[in-house]
């Protein structure tokens, strides 16, 4: 599943061009859009407890501004995602922390940086990881094609 904050639209849309075309090819996704990065750790957590999902993109700008918010937005998302993977849930993180639009449109475009795409193929290599290790550990983002998950 693609979990995409609309903060920073135009950003994240790059970002979520990239993710597609990394994911595309080799698994079915569903998309939903949060308000912003803090709201997509939870957003992952209620999907995984419902457990029809393989793995999670996490898709998010956030930008430097004024205050000390950018710090606490970019902390407490990165770890709200950290404390997913620990627990076994495959989240590829496609959140950019930047100083700027410039920094942000060169990680997110798919042709320069493409950090969407990058985050999905972490998230797929986990997926990966956890049938090697684990066995199709049942639907906990993508269905694999093939899985014969259930819906």
């Amino acid at each position: 599943m693609l979990v995409a904050a609309h903060y920073q639209a135009d950003i994240v849309e790059m970002l979520v061009d990239g993710a597609q075309m990394a994911i595309d090819q080799l698994a079915d996704f569903d998309r939903i859009d949060v308000t912003g990065a803090l709201e997509i750790p939870t957003t992952i957590r209620m999907a995984a407890a419902a457990d029809k999902f393989d793995g999670f993109v996490a898709l998010g700008c956030i930008m430097r501004g004024d205050t000390s918010h950018y710090d606490i937005v970019c902390r407490e998302s990165a770890r709200g995602l950290t404390l997913l993977g620990a627990t076994g849930v495959c989240v590829g993180n496609g959140i950019l922390t930047v100083e700027n639009a410039e920094q942000a449109i060169c990680r997110a475009d798919p042709k320069q940086m493409d950090k969407g795409g990058e985050a999905a193929r972490a998230a797929l290599h986990l997926i990966a990881i956890s049938h090697k290790f684990l066995g199709v550990a049942g639907n906990v983002g993508f269905r694999l094609r093939g899985t014969n998950k259930p819906d």
